[in-house]
C-alpha cells in the first residue's frame, strides 16, 4: 500500500495530526494507538490490510505531531478532539480499532457517537476490573514525578540510536524489528537548532497517562455502547506486576459488560500484540462475525 498522506484537524490545544491511506471512497478503518506511541506504529498493520479501505490513524493529544498538553491524567480529555475529527470529516460506517489507551478512548467515542461506527475492535483496551475505579484520586492530585516513565531518556541523537538502545530491552525485543524502527523513526521530533531529537510523547505526559489509568471510570461508557465489539486479550498478570507492560491489564470478564461482544484470548501474544503480529491483527480487524 502506498505511504500515507499527513493531515491536521482542529486548532490550538485540540489540534490533531492524522495519517490516511487507501481508497478515499472505501469503508473507514479508524486506528487509535496506545499510550506513548503514535499513529505510525500502525504502518505494518496497514500494509497487511486488504485493498479497498480508507484507513485513518490518529496521533492522540500529547503524542506524535498532535498538540501537547501538560497532562492527560484524565483520559476523557483525549476524547473530545477525536469526536470532533470524526464529526468534522463526516466519517460513517467506521470499523473502530483501538489498542490499549486507544481502545479505552474508542469506547468513550462509541458511547457518544455510536451511530457513526459499524463495530469496534478493542486490542487489550486497558479497561480493568470495575473495583479499580475507586474515584479516590483526582487528576489534579497525580504526582507525575512519582512514576518511573517520567524519567525516560527524552533526547536522542537519531532514530537509529534509539532503536539500537531499545531492541534488546525485554519489552521491545518481542516486537518485529520494522515496527520498532517505525516507533523510533516517527516517535521523535527534531530539536530546533540542536541537531538532535526529542520524544514526541514527553516522558512527563506519558507518566501522567499511566498514573491516570484508574481515574477515568470507563464503565458508564461501556454500558452505553450498542455496537458489536471484538475484544482481543493477552495473558493477564498486570495487577501483580504493574510495571510489566507486556501483561494484559484488561478485565477477563469485560466481554460481559457490553451488550454485544465477543472475547478472543490470544494466548501466544502480549499486550503489544500489534507490534508482534501485525498481519494477524489485520485479519482480526477485517473479520466481521456478523457477516459470517
Amino acid at each position: 500500500m502506498i505511504g500515507p498522506t499527513e493531515h491536521y484537524y482542529g486548532d490550538g490545544e485540540s489540534r490533531l495530526c492524522y495519517f490516511e491511506w487507501g481508497d478515499p471512497d472505501g469503508q473507514v478503518i479508524l486506528l487509535l494507538h496506545a499510550t506513548g506511541f503514535h499513529a505510525r506504529c500502525w504502518d505494518r498493520v496497514v500494509e497487511a490490510l486488504p485493498a479497498g479501505y480508507r484507513i485513518i490513524a490518529v496521533d492522540h493529544l500529547g503524542h506524535g505531531r498532535s498538540s501537547k498538553p501538560k497532562s492527560l491524567a484524565d483520559w476523557t480529555k483525549a476524547v473530545p478532539p477525536l469526536i470532533e475529527l470524526v464529526n468534522g470529516l463526516d466519517l460513517q460506517d467506521i470499523i473502530g480499532v483501538g489498542h490499549s489507551m486507544g481502545g479505552h478512548c474508542l469506547v468513550q467515542m462509541a458511547s457518544t457517537i455510536g451511530q457513526r461506527f459499524e463495530r469496534l475492535v478493542l486490542i487489550d483496551p486497558v479497561i480493568m476490573d470495575p473495583t479499580y475505579y475507586s474515584g479516590s484520586v483526582r487528576a489534579d492530585e497525580v504526582d507525575i514525578s512519582a512514576h518511573p516513565v517520567s524519567r525516560r531518556r527524552p533526547i536522542w541523537e537519531s532514530p537509529e540510536t534509539m532503536f539500537d538502545r531499545l531492541k534488546d530491552h525485554p519489552s521491545y525485543a518481542i516486537w518485529q524489528p520494522d515496527v520498532l524502527m517505525d516507533y523510533c523513526r516517527y516517535g521523535l521530533l527534531p530539536v530546533p537548532d540542536d541537531g538532535g531529537f526529542e520524544l514526541a510523547c514527553r516522558p512527563a505526559l506519558e507518566a501522567s497517562i499511566y498514573l491516570g489509568s484508574m481515574i477515568s471510570d470507563p464503565y458508564p461508557a461501556v454500558f452505553r455502547v450498542s455496537n458489536p465489539v471484538t475484544i482481543l486479550r493477552a495473558p493477564t498478570g498486570f495487577r501483580e506486576n504493574p510495571m510489566d507492560f507486556t501483561l494484559s491489564p484488561t478485565w477477563p470478564e469485560l466481554v460481559n459488560a457490553f451488550s454485544d461482544a465477543r472475547d478472543i484470548y490470544v494466548s501466544d501474544l502480549t499486550h503489544f500484540m500489534p507490534m508482534q503480529a501485525p498481519g494477524r491483527i489485520a485479519e482480526y480487524i477485517v473479520d466481521n462475525p456478523k457477516a459470517a
